[in-house]
């Protein structure tokens, strides 16, 4: 198990996380494409995980309302993966999210995914529904974690 170091950092580190999501995920995006998505939300969160330095995977989140946080995007490098980097920043996320006062946490993973289906359900996520992608004609399954009760 690595033991990553994982930073809150600002929108100056946006150009590192577009080329870490670039390494990660097609189709590349780039910076506009991520500040167009920050536009009007509310506690935009951006995390880094490194290893000895290194970036090797990220988390990109906002309020989604205001006791709910949005999870918009986790990645692992792929020569990273299956170290328990992706459960250090959800548990890094699940740890801010409840000290500033959300009640849960949301997100949407493609069925394909199936790695990052089952950290979600071994993390005590619930399956909170189902919507279809036409962007990637797929499904995209709903997840939900609640933090603390209210």
């Amino acid at each position: 198990m690595a033991d990553a170091t994982i930073d809150v950092v600002g929108l100056d580190e946006l150009p590192l996380i577009v080329e870490l999501y670039n390494q990660i995920f097609r189709p590349p995006r780039d910076e506009e494409s991520f500040l167009r998505r920050y536009r009007g939300r509310y506690n935009v969160l951006q995390m880094v995980a490194r290893i000895r330095e290194k970036p090797v995977g990220f988390f990109l989140g906002f309020e989604l309302k205001p006791d709910v946080f949005f999870s918009w995007f986790y990645g692992v490098l792929p020569e990273f993966r299956r170290q328990g980097i992706a459960s250090q920043l959800m548990d890094a996320v699940h740890d801010w999210a409840a000290q500033h006062d959300y009640s849960s946490i949301r997100f949407e993973c493609h069925n394909h995914q199936r790695p990052m289906l089952h950290l979600s359900i071994a993390l005590s996520y619930d399956i909170v529904g189902i919507r279809w992608d036409p962007d990637r004609c797929d499904n995209l399954i709903i997840f939900e974690k609640v933090l603390s009760a209210r």
